[in-house]
């Protein structure tokens, strides 16, 4: 975009509801909301509200701007497509408790730093979260340590004055106290959809569908997106969804209609349909466009899946994220196979290739991922997550995570080591 272009570029993005206010500071990023919001027959809540209120609550208030470069919020409806909330630094995850919904909070979150958001026993009323919010970001920006950005993260400040110690401050910035229960009386939420993103899926509301259309590796040609929203506009109710698994969904498809926005979707080149190994696939921005990033996260990612898809089946859906750089944007640590770039050297160059990590997980299968071998060329990569992979279906009636965690990381590397690699 020209410079002098830039005016009219932010006035035609406010008219269409996109605004730039807040980006010359350092504002909140992203506040994330569940992508089945309102049309998903499992949920709790409705998130959308919640989430609206907080953006522009920020948006509008000068006080709020002065946060790090990443500062993230997450609402979960309890819908069947996950939110990963116990990533972000404020994690709203909405329960049923007394017979009431309600959301439960946690806070810190921030697994490129190998640490999920902290349970805080407090469960909040959905119509306070703007308030609660508000309190926590302005106790994080008075306490909060500014002169390090690597550890000006919500995470820093807990550690430092106590996850106790940073709520009582919240209690005393809002000036009542919050609701501490114990986590017995919290029912069951209902069970997420591992790859729930994809594929086609009844709503709530009888008669209409949702699709969850593949973009593959995230990218998506503007043609391809101007398609998708007139099939939007043409068979639903022009609304789509984004997920944090880089795919996108259209929402309220009729019965009726549900068979030609499929054919309108295949004429677009894009499918609805992923297999286990590309359902889960996730690749951040690589070098082809982020300065930081050590390998070409989002080329490496296709290849990959092509060339495993050509030799094996895999019969469980399966998260294989591609990150480029210790920042984690792809969030390496929480996928069954996470991968960080690096720079390898090889013969007497230096090579893009990737450090391996398994067993990662998040919601009910939180966990950190291992690191097993580190410096893989990425000609090396496919044939060592290859003898993994079929290691683990060799075992059927295990999760690749559960099945990981059978073994140690010694006998994991011995597992990579036996690949048969190319010279």
């Amino acid at each position: 975009i020209l410079a002098s272009a830039a005016p009219e570029v932010l006035m035609r993005l406010a008219e269409a509801g996109r605004t730039a206010r807040g980006a010359g500071a350092d504002n909140v990023r992203n506040v994330t909301g569940s992508p089945t919001a309102g049309i998903d027959p499992q949920e709790l809540i409705d998130t959308r509200p919640h989430t609206r209120a907080i953006h522009h609550h920020i948006l509008n208030n000068r006080e709020l701007y002065g946060l790090p470069r990443k500062f993230n919020i997450a609402f979960d409806g309890g819908g069947r497509v996950a939110v990963l909330e116990d990533t972000n630094d404020i994690a709203f995850t909405a329960v049923r408790a007394e017979g009431a919904v309600w959301y439960r909070l946690a806070l810190g979150g921030i697994t490129g730093h190998r640490d999920f958001a902290r349970e805080t026993g407090i469960l909040v009323p959905p119509a306070d979260t703007t308030r609660v919010c508000d309190a926590i970001l302005k106790v994080f920006i008075r306490e909060g340590d500014r002169t390090d950005r690597r550890r000006a993260r919500l995470k820093y400040v807990l550690d430092r004055i106590g996850l106790d110690g940073f709520v009582a401050l919240v209690e005393q910035q809002m000036g009542t106290t919050l609701r501490r229960v114990n986590p017995s009386i919290i029912a069951r939420r209902p069970d997420q959809l591992k790859h729930g993103h994809v594929g086609v899926h009844g709503q709530k509301q009888p008669g209409l569908n949702y699709v969850g259309v593949v973009c593959p590796v995230g990218r998506l040609p503007s043609a391809a997106l101007r398609g998708l929203a007139a099939v939007a506009e043409r068979f639903g109710s022009g609304t789509l969804r984004l997920t944090v698994w880089q795919n996108l969904i259209i929402s309220d498809i009729a019965d009726a209609s549900l068979g030609d926005a499929l054919a309108a979707i295949a004429a677009l080149g894009l499918g609805w349909g992923a297999s286990h190994l590309r359902g889960g696939l996730v690749a951040c921005t690589g070098n082809a466009g982020c300065k930081f990033a050590a390998s070409d996260t989002k080329g490496h990612a296709a290849a990959l899946a092509d060339w495993l898809e050509a030799r094996i089946t895999v019969d469980q859906p399966l998260n294989i994220h591609f990150t480029g750089c210790h920042h984690s944007c792809a969030q390496h640590f929480i996928a069954d196979i996470g991968l960080l770039g690096a720079k390898v050297e090889h013969r007497e160059d230096l090579v893009e290739g990737y450090d391996l990590h398994v067993g990662g997980g998040a919601g009910p299968e939180q966990a950190i991922g291992r690191l097993i071998c580190s410096g893989i060329v990425f000609a090396a990569l496919g044939p060592m997550v290859l003898v993994l992979l079929r290691a683990w279906q060799a075992m059927p009636g295990q999760s690749f995570q559960s099945w990981c965690g059978g073994h140690d990381d010694a006998a994991l590397a011995a597992i990579c080591a036996a690949a048969e690699v190319p010279a």
